[in-house]
């Protein structure tokens, strides 16, 4: 089964409220998710939206995976994530890597689908991405100040 998925994270101050935007689309269906976190950063809610496509899917699934996010995006077509588990979580400055939580879920969930990371830009005519920014921010909205 192919799936084509588009993500996207917004923040509102970084760190600050963040939301969290999805598109997955299998043929003739469609299906939209959104989140939020009251105190996160740009990229962890990059990541998350990721792994909430991937986690949304209830079998095993090729997925083409865009997202305007090179930090998504080049973890995975960079070998960026290769090189920090060879590291021990390290990055080459021998820092420990950022959002390793995060990183070790979108790992699993890609061991169970195969995924194909694709960059995209952010904030251009790309319909898809464009409404997972506009979920993103719209979840920002709706929960700010709960």
């Amino acid at each position: 089964m192919k799936v084509i998925a588009y993500t996207d994270g917004a923040c509102s101050g970084n760190p600050g409220p963040g939301g969290w935007g999805a598109v997955l689309l299998y043929g003739d269906k469609r299906k939209e998710l959104s989140g939020y976190d009251p105190s996160t950063t740009n990229n962890r809610m990059e990541i998350q939206a990721a792994i909430a496509a991937l986690t949304a899917l209830q079998r095993p699934c090729d997925v083409e995976l865009y997202s305007d996010s090179a930090y998504v995006v080049h973890a995975f077509t960079q070998r960026w994530l290769a090189s920090w588990q060879r590291n021990g979580w390290k990055t080459s400055t021998k820092q420990p890597v950022l959002n390793q939580d995060l990183w070790q879920a979108l790992l699993e969930l890609c061991d169970t689908h195969k995924v194909s990371f694709n960059k995209v830009k952010g904030h251009s005519s790309n319909k898809e991405n464009n409404r997972c920014d506009e979920l993103a921010r719209q979840a920002i909205r709706e929960n700010r100040g709960r």
